[in-house]
């Protein structure tokens, strides 16, 4: 069962994924809290696994030219083992950024950001060779993302209004 999170914890993770360089002390301040219950608190929501890491935030176009490439992949046979060797094999490529396993008329969807097609294709050809089990795909190249929230609001998904 899920450990229950008060509005102070959320608050917390709302300001961390804001500012993950956030001092101690601004964050007590911003959440209500003297430093020490909130470094506790912090500490706790770690523990827990709450919080899985801090990263930077970065403008790939300002890196250079690439590619973002959703693809849906529908596998040849739907039993646990099947699932897991896609999954397996998938993991090695760092190019894979999400991939979600979904309802409805296929089995995963894949977000793969690579340099050019010619790469996303050797990738591909990668996954079919190591014997994945995929029965089809179909590529979509990104052409512009118009909306991308970070970060979630946690507010208006996971507070009650009868809290």
């Amino acid at each position: 069962m899920a450990a229950r999170l008060d509005r102070i914890d959320i608050n917390i993770l709302s300001q961390l994924q804001q500012n993950g360089r956030i001092t101690n002390s601004e964050l007590a301040e911003a959440v209500g809290l003297s430093p020490s219950p909130c470094l506790i608190r912090v500490k706790r929501l770690r523990t827990e696994g709450f919080i899985t890491g801090f990263s930077a935030e970065l403008d790939l176009r300002k890196l250079g030219e690439c590619l973002t490439i959703l693809v849906e992949v529908t596998l040849e046979k739907h039993q646990a083992e099947s699932f897991q060797r896609f999954e397996t094999r998938l993991r090695k490529f760092r190019e894979v950024t999400e991939c979600h396993l979904i309802s409805g008329g296929f089995d995963y969807l894949v977000t793969f950001i690579v340099r050019d097609l010619l790469h996303f294709q050797s990738i591909i050809e990668a996954l079919a060779d190591q014997n994945s089990g995929i029965a089809q795909y179909f590529s979509y190249v990104v052409i512009k993302t118009p909306i991308r929230r970070q970060p979630v609001p946690l507010s208006k998904i996971f507070e009650r209004d009868d809290d």
